[in-house]
């Protein structure tokens, strides 16, 4: 990895549940896991079925330190965790950090909540990697690694939800999923974490359309998603969180359809990589 690239890459994009099938074969099935290597340093962000394969990828080029941001903890965030080998490897040293359940729950009692019997056969005990928790609040801002700064926010989702912003050499990338927008309304919480930003990826679960079957669900569109960046002077929408029903098809046509309002606009797919070049901090 050189060190003048802030690097994304896509391990899952879907929302809610895991899919497969012909129908869904480009886009791809798995639920939300995103990395991103800030020139040495590597941050995942949910741990979506996507954290297995993400898991393969990092054992391969030897990474064994990194920091694994959860947004939140409902199924299809944290269903990848207890199958990411780099947490049975000695030799790994990981950091867990969340924020949503800040002063009701720590991230370690988190973890031990879902992987323990009778929901997997073994505890989080078992793993060998140096496992070491962090606990932050919403608003907080944290700097995990050397030149790394990552911004924290409240999203609007049932139970609660993290957005992050992270900087590092003058380029930003924004994580925002999972959040319900008002109608009308657009969210100054997500605008205060993309502003300015090279690349939002953004819940884009559903369509204005569908919106009314859905409100309260917790998660918004690709139209808003366009306002945002729009509002924002954001250069990139990166359209995840994709409906476990939405079809190959679909998501080419709500592409285009995003893409003839805003540029920048794409459906982001399982493995698809991006690289951004760094930047002085003038240049920005």
């Amino acid at each position: 990895m050189e060190d003048d690239v802030f690097l994304v890459r896509f391990w899952g994009v879907r929302g809610s549940i895991s899919v497969s099938g012909s129908e869904f074969c480009r886009y791809g099935g798995n639920t939300i896991c995103i990395e991103m290597r800030c020139g040495e340093h590597t941050l995942l962000f949910d741990a979506g079925s996507g954290l297995r394969p993400a898991g393969g990828a990092l054992r391969a080029s030897g990474v064994t330190a990194f920091d694994l941001f959860f947004t939140h903890c409902h199924y299809d965030h944290i269903i990848g965790l207890p199958a990411f080998k780099p947490i049975y490897d000695r030799s790994v040293k990981v950091r867990l950090w969340s924020g949503h359940l800040a002063g009701r729950m720590t991230t370690r009692q988190m973890v031990d909540e879902f992987m323990r019997p009778p929901w997997f056969p073994v505890t989080l005990d078992i793993c060998k990697a140096s496992i070491d928790c962090r606990d932050f609040a919403s608003g907080d801002v944290l700097r995990p690694r050397e030149g790394v700064v990552v911004r924290t926010g409240s999203l609007n989702h049932p139970g609660g939800c993290i957005g992050y912003r992270v900087e590092w050499s003058g380029r930003v990338v924004a994580v925002i999923t999972d959040t319900e927008h008002e109608p009308g309304k657009l969210d100054q919480a997500v605008l205060g974490l993309i502003e300015d930003a090279d690349l939002v990826i953004y819940d884009c679960a559903y369509t204005e359309e569908e919106m009314e079957r859905y409100r309260g669900n917790g998660h918004s569109t690709w139209e808003q998603g366009v306002k945002l960046c729009e509002a924002a002077g954001a250069r990139e929408l990166a359209m995840i969180h994709h409906d476990p029903a939405r079809t190959d098809e679909q998501l080419d046509e709500i592409e285009k359809l995003a893409k003839d309002r805003f540029a920048g606009a794409f459906a982001a797919r399982d493995g698809q990589t991006l690289e951004f070049p760094v930047l002085s901090h003038k240049a920005r």
